[in-house]
């Protein structure tokens, strides 16, 4: 398993009047978790896209257990707990301190962005990913 912490405060312009953050700002957060996850193994997002792959988004589920607020610090916690195929599933928590506020999953495939093709992840993703899950 890969897991990445990543800390972030809500901007007023992502709350309602009542300080609540919107619900559809959290997979705005997972993308911030999954892009800092990727950054932490010294493979970020823009390293597949040099390689002509994307990541497109094919299904998000969230569950929201108490709201996030303005100025709250949130602890975006991202983990890979599998060893991706032509499909990558990144599970997620968000926090404020210990507290879930929210969780989730989000599932991406491999996309060859010229051809518009599902790909299988490039080799040296592979192998970097294989030495978490020794």
């Amino acid at each position: 398993m890969i897991i990445n912490e990543h800390r972030y405060r809500p901007l007023y312009a992502h709350t309602d009047i009542m300080g609540i953050v919107n619900n559809t700002r959290y997979l705005e957060y997972f993308e911030a978790g999954r892009n800092e996850l990727m950054r932490s193994m010294g493979y970020p997002y823009t390293k597949l896209e040099a390689q002509n792959i994307g990541l497109p988004l094919i299904e998000a589920h969230v569950n929201y257990h108490k709201p996030a607020k303005y100025d709250d610090e949130l602890r975006i916690i991202a983990y890979l707990k599998n060893i991706p195929t032509v499909r990558i599933k990144i599970d997620y928590e968000i926090k404020a301190g210990d507290e879930l506020l929210v969780d989730g999953y989000t599932t991406h495939s491999f996309l060859d962005l010229k051809r518009f093709k599902p790909v299988r992840p490039p080799a040296d993703f592979m192998e970097l990913i294989k030495t978490y899950f020794k």
